[in-house]
């Protein structure tokens, strides 16, 4: 793998600076119960509403970056990370925050890892659900080992610690797959919401190549021409860049990943950094 992008360390949003290292002493070095201590550290939205938690609470799935939201846990328990938390004293946050957080105290412990944006295909039968997930390197098979810390210990897969082939697509494999006729783009959105279509796995291959440059935004952030194509205003042009980002991120390049995400449409805000 080239080493343009270091996946190892932090990112602008991974970094825990700050952090207490009490905090952090008793986080595990193996990959998997490393992520498996996020299942303790975050609630979903839905699942904080039925626990009458505060808008100020509920506002928690707004926060980027991993520091910020460990802060925000330590705020609520002064505990180490693996210590047991009772729902109420977890921060509340999507699978996006499952993930980063995951990525988070992977790299703390030297952990090549990396989130991916995309498509779940494992939730509903039939359809892609916008999703978030985590990847770790696997030296002695030489592979990224694809793992979804929101859904470990569930019984929504045999195998959440190991995803495999088209159970997760990356942004930039469901388009590749949707310009092939591979899929139908209508079954592929965000549940519960009328946002589905072409327009969702544009907007999830922004993101995943932002992801793949170490910028893991929010899911619901845009940028450059995003809103454009989520209103229909872009047109072939617009979706002859999607095929060249899908490529370049399905070839996994780094150093082209990096020089596509430096042009001023495709690299994120620096407002949307904190």
């Amino acid at each position: 793998m080239s080493e343009v992008l270091d996946y190892a360390t932090a990112g602008p949003l991974t970094d825990l600076c700050g952090i207490d290292a009490d905090v952090l002493r008793s986080v595990p070095v193996e990959p998997v119960d490393i992520c498996r201590l996020a299942r303790g550290l975050v609630i979903q939205p839905q699942d904080a509403r039925a626990l009458d938690l505060s808008a100020e609470r509920l506002g928690e799935n707004q926060i980027r970056p991993a520091n910020r939201l460990i802060e925000a846990l330590v705020r609520l328990e002064t505990t180490p990370l693996d210590v047991p938390r009772g729902p109420s004293r977890r921060v509340v946050g999507t699978c996006r925050h499952f993930a980063v957080i995951s990525c988070a105290l992977l790299r703390y412990r030297g952990i090549t890892s990396r989130v991916r944006c995309g498509f779940a295909t494992y939730f509903q039968l039939g359809q892609g659900l916008d999703h978030w997930i985590t990847e770790y390197w696997k030296d002695s098979e030489n592979r990224w080992v694809r793992i979804d810390s929101e859904i470990l210990g569930q019984s929504i897969l045999e195998h959440p610690e190991d995803l495999r082939a088209g159970e997760f697509l990356n942004g930039g494999e469901a388009w590749a797959a949707f310009r092939d006729g591979r899929l139908d783009a209508a079954t592929f959105g965000v549940d519960g919401t009328e946002n589905w279509g072409p327009a969702e796995i544009r907007g999830n291959t922004i993101k995943d190549l932002a992801a793949l440059n170490k910028v893991e935004t929010l899911p619901w952030d845009e940028w450059g021409r995003m809103d454009a194509s989520y209103k229909g205003e872009t047109g072939p042009e617009y979706d002859d860049l999607l095929d060249t980002i899908a490529r370049i991120c399905i070839q996994d390049d780094t150093a082209a990943l990096a020089e596509l995400y430096a042009r001023d449409e495709l690299r994120v805000p620096t407002e949307l950094l904190r």
